[in-house]
């Protein structure tokens, strides 16, 4: 961006911040990379302009748990179980994959979701096999322009998930002294750990003090059903001493009641993939559950080779599946569904920056902050009708997005 100011005019602003709400026909001012100001009719001098009447100004949506490397083997599996996609996937086609196939894959799957107005993105990567293609992996994501938070996994191969007992690669504290000593930047670091469970007791006893040793954020699978594995992946954590405020706990299908508890009692968060997780088989998605309990709760695409790469999915499919089990038995009850199309649309922005420890830079629209924003505009060939969280109803697309407005400093 050649200034260092922008006016974003007469869009319509959902900023996801109760304080400043829905703005219609609002401006948006950004200054030397974050808001000034959101209000009407707002005047500054020296200022990039964005005439952004027709479209919605919203902040970016934020998916916190994809496996992006499988973006070019995206669509292979579209009705597969989980037990499937293990074997596939991870059991035979990330083997194949060289460094310049991950590279390919993160660079390509962040410009697929930049273009579906996704514009933070945790990469679940587990598919370093190589120092090689951890490298690649980052330098995808830094080539897409994409905000994101970098999951370090293990390599691909049933040896690495079956009661393990291999430690996650030490390269990990390479990684993060070449490329994030600082948190400041715009890709970040994360540990992808295996539950205990996946590996054994000791290894992941391990591994989460490796993590808290780099001082870097925790993403894990829970919950996952699978043919004849009886774990209970939470329990195991409280077991061992592991969980924490610095962990967020992806799927939690088959978690029991205890466990939703336990990560309220800890300060967990939550990322729900609910297309995936009814698609593949891993249970219900857990999500009034886990926002019954008050548990941080976001959403997530997971995988492309089953899933469509896009936020909308999600939001739609969590907030169906939830009002069809507020269904009543009998007609004499009155159907009183819970979840709205408000709450969605949290759960995909500020939702998702509270899941990555994020929500001072990302997920809403709020004065002195640095958020990527996405605006979307309404044209005749992608018309369709939707609801802003007010309830107001305008007309929009849901496939469009304005490449300029997917930049990470707002618009």
């Amino acid at each position: 961006m050649s200034s260092q100011r922008l006016l974003i005019r007469n869009g319509y602003v959902v900023s996801m911040d109760p304080d400043v709400g829905d703005v219609p026909h609002g401006d948006v001012l950004v200054e030397d990379g974050k808001i000034a100001e959101i209000g009407r009719g707002l005047e500054a001098s020296d200022t990039e302009q964005v005439d952004a009447t027709g479209m919605i100004v919203m902040p970016g949506f934020i998916d916190t748990h994809r496996h992006t490397w499988q973006t070019p083997v995206r669509g292979v599996l579209p009705c597969c179980t989980l037990d499937n996609y293990f074997a596939v996937m991870l059991g035979s086609v990330g083997g194949h994959y060289r460094p310049e196939d991950v590279h390919i894959g993160n660079y390509a799957g962040a410009l697929e979701a930049l273009n579906a107005g996704v514009t933070t993105l945790l990469d679940w990567s587990h598919i370093n096999n190589t120092p090689d293609h951890s490298d690649a992996a980052i330098q995808g994501l830094k080539d897409a322009g994409i905000r994101a938070i970098y999951a370090h996994g293990v390599p691909t191969g049933g040896e690495w998930w079956a009661f393990s007992e291999l430690e996650h690669p030490e390269d990990i504290r390479r990684i993060r002294d070449t490329y994030f000593s600082s948190d400041d930047g715009l890709i970040t670091l994360a540990l992808a750990a295996r539950a205990p469970g996946n590996s054994n007791f000791e290894v992941a006893k391990h591994d989460w003090e490796l993590a808290r040793d780099l001082a870097i954020r925790i993403s894990v699978h829970v919950g996952m059903r699978l043919t004849s594995v009886h774990v209970n992946h939470v329990k195991n954590m409280h077991d061992l001493g592991l969980l924490g405020d610095d962990t967020t706990y992806i799927h939690c299908t088959d978690s029991t009641d205890e466990e939703l508890d336990l990560i309220k009692e800890t300060g967990g968060t939550a990322s729900v993939a609910p297309y995936v997780e009814m698609l593949m088989g891993h249970g219900r998605p857990p999500t009034g559950k886990l926002l019954e309990r008050g548990v941080p709760v976001s959403l997530s695409v997971d995988v492309v080779s089953s899933v469509p790469g896009e936020m909308f999915t999600q939001m739609r499919t969590a907030l169906v599946h939830e009002r069809i089990g507020a269904f009543t038995d009998t007609p004499d009850e009155a159907f009183a569904p819970t979840l709205s199309h408000k709450d969605v649309l949290e759960l995909a922005t500020i939702g998702g920056a509270r899941a990555c420890a994020l929500e001072d830079r990302v997920g809403s629209l709020t004065p002195a902050s640095r958020p990527t924003s996405s605006c979307s505009r309404s044209t005749p060939s992608t018309r369709r009708r939707w609801s802003t969280p007010s309830g107001r109803s305008l007309s929009s697309p849901i496939r469009r997005t304005s490449t300029r407005c997917s930049s990470p400093v707002a618009l």
